[in-house]
């Protein structure tokens, strides 16, 4: 395989790793970069779903309306960290703006093109790093509700929504009974999705991505990076000891972390960490059969993974290298117990920040003013659904290929 060129990549998160395995194959000489605390990421702690199902912006008026029946301090998911303000209240009014129905529109709009084949690309990708052969499962996914007038107004509202390629149907009676000796209480009612699906654990896959990047003869440097600059016509890495990767061509791809990256090269993004926070425990009683499912009226999912069952919840904006707050994996725990779902009374606690921009569309592109560095950052809750398919088109760009006219909305210079 003839090398055409050399690439950095910044950052080993999910979409980072992705993106490395695809233009390793691709036939250049890449090397990624990371600093090697896989914890610290989104990539690690999430739920593991492949969300082709989320067509839907979140800056919109019906999210705005329903804000404040979601606040952490009203029992909801929903949380702005007070001593955080100075970080999330100017990345609020970009939101406000994103909100607007024409905006939201447009959201949708390139939601729908992002989310057109996330399972395809997931199953490509997993046969280029010659994975397990469970490491993608199409297998869907179901949403409960709790009470009969919860899953009349829930019901309503997914007729009512844009779901892409995914599909749903409202279960039966025998759907629901599926849940009986799991819960302490059948759902009222729910529906199951087909076209989403799960992976069989978030770090066992970024670990199935990485080993097929250095098969291929990758390789991965464990380093903080402290600048990433043009010199000349190619671009370099700065890493914190000083040293200096040399590169044609780099991608930041480097999470919840990647505006403090770009802000040197005249660029200033509304990135923040939308934190989410998640426990597992070895010891449950989930059936291998019952899929990944989401209570929706507790804005709480549950999955089994092949380590063990995991809870996820919690929308936490601020500061992504903050301590945890511990309220909220009590509160998970809390929904747990008055679910009745058998789990360990010390799980395994993480909290990991998501990279959200304000439009809660991601960045792909590379800079106008410096064409040598590309991004992909900004993922949102879809950082593990959109990684196969970010790391198709950063391929096409590498490979001097027609790009989507469409992905011209993910441009970063957007938010100038």
């Amino acid at each position: 395989m003839t090398t055409l060129q050399r690439w950095a990549v910044v950052g080993g998160g999910l979409v980072g790793a992705a993106i490395a395995l695809r233009l390793q194959a691709a036939g250049f000489e890449v090397v990624l970069i990371d600093r090697g605390d896989p914890r610290r990421g989104a990539s690690f702690g999430n739920i593991g779903h492949i969300a082709a199902e989320q067509c839907e912006p979140m800056p919109s008026p019906a999210t705005l309306k329903s804000a404040a029946g979601r606040l952490f301090g009203w029992g909801g998911p929903l949380d702005f960290r007070a001593r955080d303000v100075g970080m999330w209240g100017p990345w609020a009014l970009r939101f406000l703006a994103a909100s607007r129905p024409a905006a939201a529109a447009r959201g949708a709009e390139t939601l729908a093109h992002l989310l057109q084949d996330p399972l395809g690309a997931w199953a490509r990708l997993a046969a280029l790093a010659e994975g397990a052969d469970d490491l993608i499962r199409p297998t869907g996914h179901a949403v409960v509700w709790s009470t009969p007038e919860a899953a009349r107004r829930g019901l309503h509202a997914w007729r009512g929504a844009r779901t892409g390629s995914a599909t749903f149907r409202p279960m039966e009676a025998d759907d629901l009974a599926a849940y009986d000796g799991v819960l302490a209480a059948r759902p009222a009612g729910g529906i199951r999705f087909s076209g989403t699906g799960q992976v069989s654990e978030p770090q066992k896959v970024r670990d199935a991505l990485l080993s097929g990047f250095q098969r291929l003869g990758g390789r991965v440097i464990h380093a903080e990076v402290s600048a990433v600059r043009p010199a000349a016509e190619a671009a370099e890495v700065v890493l914190a000891d000083g040293s200096v990767v040399d590169a044609g061509k780099v991608v930041v791809a480097a999470g919840a972390w990647s505006a403090r990256l770009i802000a040197p090269l005249g660029l200033r993004v509304p990135l923040i960490g939308e934190r989410g926070y998640s426990v597992q425990s070895a010891e449950h009683a989930w059936p291998d059969d019952l899929p990944l499912t989401v209570f929706e009226d507790r804005a709480l999912a549950v999955a089994r993974f092949n380590g063990g069952l995991r809870a996820s919840s919690h929308v936490e904006f601020g500061d992504p290298s903050a301590k945890p707050d511990p309220r909220k994996w009590r509160h998970i725990e809390a929904h747990l117990k008055a679910l009745g779902v058998a789990f360990s009374d010390a799980p395994d606690r993480w909290c990991g920040p998501r990279p959200t921009l304000a439009d809660y569309l991601p960045a792909i592109g590379r800079l106008q003013a410096h064409p040598a560095i590309h991004y992909a950052f900004g993922h949102q809750h879809l950082g593990l659904t959109l990684a196969a398919s970010t790391a198709e088109w950063l391929e096409q760009m590498a490979l001097g290929r027609p790009a989507p006219a469409w992905l011209d909305a993910l441009r970063i210079e957007r938010f100038r």
